[in-house]
């Protein structure tokens, strides 16, 4: 039996090298007969040791080309998608685009992929013949396989979610851009010695004038994120929301197939981590449950929810960036009832965006397809 081709574009970002050390790492690549795309370098020797693989980057926007594969997995961006998707649909291509760009995500014929949380949905999808699948809003995704056992329950009302998304998020450049703008404050206010808690308000009077300084480097986030954060990722929308708080409900109700869609709102803020996105939960539940039946609803779900006591020592070892990043661990703790009420519930979770929140679902779906 012959493989399945299998198209590669955008390998060089952060997802797509997430994404690519993945399927290297699990040995996916023995399953498809892969061809690596790129946007730039055509016609030159991509750095891929792959069986099975032609050792030739191809064009990305050849149509021809990306028409032989039967599967076009793409980490490229929205911009890639928007200009070859729809050409590439309507030049007879019948093979499955699975893509990490929010272009498609809402499009009726899409499917927002997270298999723990859908996988009937999925199936269905592929039963209906349907070929686009997408990787869902990272925050999301890591939310709902958090929450995934309160979700299969059909236990939860409605969600405010209150986000510390990493700098990762918006891209490398943002991250190389927080590394200058703390070196930019450090080496200024450190050439004093490193003991400098005797004149501490001095120091921070100097950090506040040095983030407002003209040569301060922000070309990226447009504002100083070291020392700081930033209470609004993505274009504003009529009603006051930021578009990432708007994408929280309508792809979880997408992801979920709701008859009756779970509202779910809250503030997503750009804080200095490095890496991963953490979410403070506030859980409306239809019902009082008792706690021990939450957490192993939460606990028993999938195999990579890790429930963290509500204990000081616990929460601080591991519900954190500094323990999840690279993990496909999502830890999830502080999980206690509130005093708004007994069907009130407190959490917070952690996970890897890049992983879960990106690469893992895209991988997770090509062996659904071989299954399939």
């Amino acid at each position: 039996m012959s493989k399945m081709k299998l198209g590669i574009v955008g390998w060089r970002g952060m997802v797509g090298q997430v994404l690519m050390d993945r399927l290297m790492s699990e040995g996916d690549f023995s399953h498809f007969e892969t061809s690596i795309f790129s946007t730039s370098q055509k016609g030159t020797h991509h750095p891929f040791t792959l069986i099975n693989s032609n050792p030739i980057l191809l064009d990305a926007y050849d149509l021809n080309s990306l028409k032989q594969m039967d599967i076009i997995l793409t980490c490229q961006g929205g911009d890639y998608t928007s200009k070859v998707h729809r050409e590439l649909r309507s030049s007879g291509f019948k093979g499955y685009w699975i893509d990490a760009a929010s272009t498609l995500r809402m499009e009726d014929k899409s499917v927002i992929i997270l298999d723990p949380i859908n996988k009937h949905v999925i199936e269905s999808a592929l039963k209906n013949q349907q070929k686009d699948f997408i990787g869902g809003n990272c925050t999301v995704s890591l939310m709902m396989l958090a929450l995934g056992g309160l979700f299969a329950s059909d236990s939860i009302e409605w969600i405010s979610s209150m986000t510390y998304q990493a700098a990762s998020g918006a891209g490398a450049r943002h991250m190389n851009e927080l590394l200058k703008q703390m070196k930019f404050v450090t080496d200024d206010v450190m050439k004093e010695g490193d003991n400098l808690s005797d004149k501490i308000l001095s120091v921070e009077k100097k950090v506040k004038t040095l983030l407002s300084d003209p040569s301060f480097p922000s070309e990226n986030f447009g504002h100083p994120l070291a020392f700081n954060l930033l209470p609004w990722i993505d274009s504003e929308l009529e009603n006051g929301q930021s578009k990432e708080e708007w994408k929280a409900s309508v792809e979880a109700n997408k992801i979920l197939q709701t008859k009756n869609p779970i509202a779910i709102d809250g503030t997503c803020v750009r804080i200095s981590a490095m890496r991963c996105h953490s979410q403070a939960l506030t859980i409306k539940l239809k019902k009082d449950i008792p706690l021990n039946e939450i957490e192993s609803m939460i606990s028993e779900h999938n195999p990579w929810v890790k429930l963290v006591a509500n204990k000081k020592a616990e929460t601080l070892q591991y519900l954190t960036p500094e323990f999840t990043s690279g993990n496909l661990q999502i830890p999830i703790g502080r999980v206690r009832k509130m005093n708004l009420g007994p069907s009130f519930i407190n959490a917070f979770t952690v996970g890897d965006q890049l992983l879960w929140g990106a690469a893992e679902p895209l991988r997770r779906m090509l062996h659904i397809l071989l299954e399939y």
